[in-house]
């Protein structure tokens, strides 16, 4: 699939562009109001851009580019968009939902509830076919509209935040349920789960302010972010600047130092750069300490909270964990100033 569109959506721009090769899944990441929900409405025929044009496997979707306007209805372009709550047709059973899409494509009913109740087996609901969907529990629900959606034989799957509604007892088991039927499929899943993003999309593409910030493998976003969200994501501190030497330097004038992993790849000093490295590798002091191997800055306490078996110690966008006795030694308390250490070593250097 290849999309390339725009649209104002509430005051707001969205220019993307987005391909989806064959078998492969993609996840959509960002934070609120990025447009993630507007690409999926795009792709579906729910939102009709200002221009552009999308194409599904030779197929045009939409093209509002040349002067003579092609715009596929949602019934028509391949897809099958599954959402946060099943919305399963209350009158009908379990296995009638299934066969709605088939029946409605003129397939004929004996074959429309083989093809469901195959499916049914496929996501381990078929106890359930005589069920309605007020007597299915959440999890339940949603496996019902997996066998749904993949009924209709969509050519391309778009998932928005399907476990975001379950509970934490659900929502492991729906995960390898998608991780089992997403397989060799074309599909998009939108989450804000990086666990979902790991273990269900080939690729992840995160989106902020209606564009595209970065791309790439999920691992290797996740593992060398260069977005501050996909930084939040992977739980590192980011700091971008301009490229000085091995490290990069703020426009407030702070230059934190470290080393990249992959030599040779470092651009020309002056460009663009992010300085990445992880909580655990940041000391908190309450003078400054210098060292040739070490950043030391002077930061602002704005929180203290758990994390695991460690207090986190927030200061804006940076972060630091430490031992509750380290904190109670120190009398950490929010509007201190205290001084972030760093090695060197432990700071990531790359350019964007």
């Amino acid at each position: 699939m290849t999309l390339s569109f725009q649209a104002a959506v509430a005051g707001r721009g969205f220019d993307v562009a987005l391909t989806v090769r064959p078998g492969e899944t993609v996840a959509v990441m960002g934070p609120n109001g990025a447009g993630k929900s507007t690409l999926l409405a795009g792709i579906a025929g729910l939102l009709r851009p200002d221009s552009g044009r999308a194409e599904l496997n030779g197929r045009t979707l939409f093209d509002l580019d040349g002067s003579r306007h092609t715009w596929s209805p949602p019934h028509n372009r391949g897809t099958a968009l599954l959402a946060q709550e099943p919305l399963l047709f209350p009158h009908l059973s379990v296995l009638d939902n299934v066969a709605f899409g088939p029946r409605s494509a003129g397939v004929s009913r004996s074959e429309a509830k083989e093809r469901a109740l195959r499916l049914l087996v496929d996501v381990e609901a078929d106890h359930l076919a005589a069920r309605r969907p007020a007597e299915l529990s959440g999890g339940q629900a949603q496996r019902v509209a997996v066998a749904r959606a993949l009924a209709a034989d969509p050519a391309l799957l778009l998932l928005d935040e399907p476990l975001a509604a379950l509970d934490i007892h659900s929502a492991p088991l729906l995960r390898r349920l998608f991780k089992r039927v997403l397989a060799g499929r074309q599909a998009i899943i939108v989450t804000h789960d990086v666990l979902d993003a790991l273990m269900l999309a080939d690729r992840v593409v995160i989106l902020e302010g209606g564009r595209i910030a970065e791309e790439g493998p999920t691992r290797t976003v996740l593992e060398r972010p260069r977005s501050s969200f996909a930084a939040g994501l992977a739980g590192l501190n980011f700091v971008p600047g301009t490229l000085d030497g091995t490290g990069v330097r703020t426009d407030g004038g702070l230059r934190i130092a470290g080393h990249d992993d992959e030599p040779g790849q470092l651009p020309t000093p002056g460009g663009f750069g992010v300085a990445v490295f992880p909580p655990s590798a940041v000391s908190v002091f309450l003078t400054d300490a210098h060292g040739s191997p070490r950043n030391s800055f002077a930061v602002t306490i704005t929180d203290l909270e758990p994390h695991g078996d460690q207090v986190r110690v927030r200061a804006g966008s940076l972060a630091a964990d430490i031992t509750p006795a380290a904190s109670a030694d120190l009398a950490l308390v929010p509007g201190m100033t205290v001084h972030f250490v760093v090695k060197a070593a432990a700071v990531s250097v790359y350019g964007t």
